[in-house]
């Protein structure tokens, strides 16, 4: 499959297409499972569909490279099922990291004020040579582009600890394309699938702003340089 692209369809279907280990990290924030909307009533395909998310794990492991990592946002209502599906495709929870909020995003029985994501290791990688710390400072992205669009400064710090230079990042669960830009922006190659056109048309647009502004960038370097 053809790198630095984000293909519209379904991420269990189009993972079928990539050949075994062919991606060197995977950084994904997946539905939560509980039908979220939004205040304004925008809601996610599959939030509400077990069978639409979690059989995604199982070629997503398959295409993930030998001692490697995968890291997967989830939210605390649903992880038994999200465990399961980790672990029965081989994908080993060996960290997790917390980002705090200086707001409550929602309030139940206490006030959410965090999001958290795990860390899976796919057999036994090397530990990153410089580890983030498990606890990190929310970045909020305003979520005008997706109802849970994550911030590129929040991803960033994923893709270059547990990747380098180089490498292929899949988001399986692309959204408005954050994981791809990041890894743009980052040095390294991507692969983003998105089931909703809408939002697939939108990582394209944000992928190709963050590849112009790499080529400028490198421009002004070579210009300095020389």
């Amino acid at each position: 499959m053809q790198r630095n692209q984000i293909i519209h369809g379904e991420a269990a279907q189009e993972l079928m297409k990539m050949a075994d280990g062919s991606v060197d990290l995977v950084v994904t924030d997946p539905p939560y499972l509980v039908n979220y909307k939004d205040r304004t009533g925008r809601s996610l395909l599959n939030d509400d569909n077990a069978a639409g998310v979690l059989p995604v794990f199982e070629p997503l492991a398959r295409v993930l490279k030998n001692n490697a990592y995968c890291i997967s946002f989830c939210g605390w209502s649903a992880l038994p099922s999200f465990t399961a599906a980790w672990e029965n495709a081989g994908l080993q929870i060996v960290s997790q990291i917390v980002w705090k909020k200086k707001y409550a995003s929602r309030t139940g029985y206490t006030q959410y004020r965090h999001e958290t994501a795990y860390v899976l290791a796919k057999g036994n990688p090397a530990k990153p040579a410089r580890p983030i710390a498990d606890v990190q400072d929310w970045v909020y992205s305003g979520n005008k582009r997706h109802p849970t669009e994550k911030a590129v400064e929040v991803i960033s710090p994923l893709i270059r600890c547990f990747s380098n230079p180089g490498d292929t990042v899949l988001d399986p669960f692309s959204g408005s394309g954050s994981t791809s830009v990041a890894a743009v922006l980052n040095d390294r190659e991507f692969i983003g699938i998105e089931l909703e056109k809408a939002h697939c048309e939108t990582a394209r647009a944000r992928v190709a702003g963050a590849q112009a502004f790499k080529t400028r960038q490198n421009g002004v370097a070579r210009e300095v340089a020389a």
